[in-house]
């Protein structure tokens, strides 16, 4: 068994000792300003509970970094689009994605993942045609494109 030194173990003591910071102790300007696409393509076989997990990303990074210094776009295709067919009967799951659009997270819809699984958008929560794109990869490119960081939770 090797003997680890202080000197080794020096960077995680350091570590250790910075304290952690809430939401609410970011410092003004600590995070620049930020555009970000997030990858929705479901969490099977528990969507309902990735659902909640994204969502909540998304809170926690609209909050971090500010809504004026944030532009989030979430490309929704395949088992991710399931969360629109949830929302429309859930109530509180609609609520949660109506707050976040409020706050300037946009959710884009694939298209092809509408036409192959027979999806009528009319019926998918909060969904209007200017949100449905041709595919939801080549969207995710095309953001990158643009400058946007990818995010898949």
């Amino acid at each position: 068994m090797r003997r680890r030194t202080f000197a080794t173990l020096l960077p995680l003591l350091a570590l250790m000792a910075i304290p952690a910071m809430a939401a609410d102790d970011v410092p003004a300007g600590y995070y620049s300003d930020q555009k970000v696409v997030y990858q929705n393509d479901g969490g099977r076989p528990d969507n309902a509970t990735y659902f909640k997990h994204i969502l909540g990303n998304l809170r926690n990074h609209v909050e971090s970094v500010g809504k004026d210094h944030i532009q989030i776009r979430v490309v929704d295709f395949g088992d991710g689009v399931d969360l629109f067919q949830m929302a429309a009967k859930d109530p509180m799951l609609a609520q949660r994605i109506d707050d976040l659009k409020a706050e300037g997270v946009r959710f884009l819809i694939c298209r092809n993942t509408l036409t192959q699984r027979k999806i009528d958008w009319h019926e998918l929560h909060g969904v209007t045609e200017a949100d449905i794109v041709p595919s939801g990869v080549a969207e995710i490119v095309r953001l990158q494109g643009m400058g946007f960081s990818y995010v898949h939770p």
